[in-house]
């Protein structure tokens, strides 16, 4: 890429995709191209060509998608799978329409069977049965993947597939029912160690940033501590703060802080093409998508440990064996891109601890 040249970032509020323009900025290019959500609706198949078409960028990373945790993959399935879909099979077309040559499609480590082997190579893909709740989410990017790989095949494009494993960071979704695990759980241990401490002016301030169930800073203490309890914070009669936590803790998890994914994929873009992911070219050209992670994982009941040490809370966690678990292991291999040359370098609890002094500044 040359430093003029015209990128567009689909996504780019999101955790992300406000990393990668954060990361893009400081290397130096300065033609980045956006759209919000009332600008442009990436499910909108002619919206999307138009926009590209008028535009016409040297490069298209596709960090859109509709995500969430457990909670919300298992509930919003058919939202997850259409609304993915949709967007990624409008970005990759509509690019190759306006004659996009370069593009980053970002995917998720949930493409991989339930029970594959670890860590999980880029050649497990469509081995084995997917975890059920987040099925449809799965399905729609191992789709995205091969949208790309097939569109290379037959036109000569470069369009790269990066499968990032658990992420984290700055600009995180941090709405309790449909964010991931980890910025759920700092959520969760924040407001117990508020409701420990009686700090309701921080607690009334969390819900106006973020309501619960419609329920923010100006409801009553008596509705507010009730939505807290639905969604596992409360106070003991002894004054201390309990949390409940899904699963039994047991399933170990791969996290990476986002500025970290973000430089991973400046770097392929900068210096990886089609070409290099295909080896020796034969019949069948398969798994060209790269992992990016940490190759280190860590069980949810050390993370929870963890973030209450970070966010400094003194009370009582627990695990609800009678919520799902996910899959049992979800660890990467990152030898591939090990070979590249990149590496991670933000340690966990350290991202996690940047992560909370943003979250507490809001």
């Amino acid at each position: 890429m040359n430093r003029d040249s015209v990128i567009y970032v689909a996504g780019h509020n999101g955790m992300v995709g406000s990393a990668l323009m954060r990361r893009l900025g400081t290397s130096g290019y300065t033609n980045l191209l956006i759209a919000g959500r009332r600008d442009l609706d990436l499910t909108d198949q002619r919206e999307v060509f138009s926009f590209l078409r008028h535009h016409r960028p040297d490069y298209v990373v596709v960090a859109a998608a509709k995500v969430g945790g457990i909670v919300a993959n298992n509930t919003y399935r058919a939202e997850f799978i259409y609304e993915n879909l949709q967007i990624e099979a409008n970005l990759v077309h509509g690019s190759y329409l306006a004659g996009v040559r370069n593009l980053l499609f970002l995917g998720s480590s949930c493409i991989y069977p339930k029970f594959a082997s670890q860590p999980m190579p880029e050649e497990c893909l469509l081995t084995g049965e997917l975890e059920y709740t987040n099925e449809p989410y799965a399905i729609a990017k191992i789709a995205g993947i091969k949208l790309c790989e097939s569109y290379n095949l037959q036109y000569g494009t470069n369009y790269l597939s990066v499968m990032p494993t658990n992420l984290y960071g700055l600009n995180d979704n941090f709405d309790l029912e449909k964010s991931h695990v980890l910025p759920a759980m700092l959520r969760k241990f924040h407001l117990a160690k508020c409701l420990m401490d009686n700090n309701w002016p921080a607690i009334r301030f969390d819900l106006d940033k973020y309501p619960v169930e419609n329920i923010d800073g100006s409801a009553s203490a008596e509705a507010i501590a009730g939505v807290l309890d639905r969604y596992g914070v409360s106070l003991r009669g002894d004054g201390v703060s309990m949390v409940r936590l899904w699963g039994t803790g047991k399933p170990r998890r791969e996290f990476l802080y986002s500025d970290d994914l973000a430089d991973a994929c400046v770097f392929i873009m900068e210096n990886v093409s089609f070409s290099d992911l295909c080896g020796e070219r034969s019949a069948e050209v398969r798994n060209t998508h790269i992992n990016i992670g940490t190759g280190e994982d860590i069980s949810i009941g050390d993370l929870a440990a963890m973030i209450m040490r970070v966010t400094g809370f003194t009370g009582v966690f627990s695990f609800d064996a009678s919520k799902p678990d996910g899959t049992p292991r979800k660890l990467q291999d990152v030898e591939k891109l090990s070979r590249l040359g990149w590496r991670y370098t933000v340690a966990l609890e350290d991202g996690i601890g940047r992560m909370y002094k943003d979250y507490g500044s809001l």
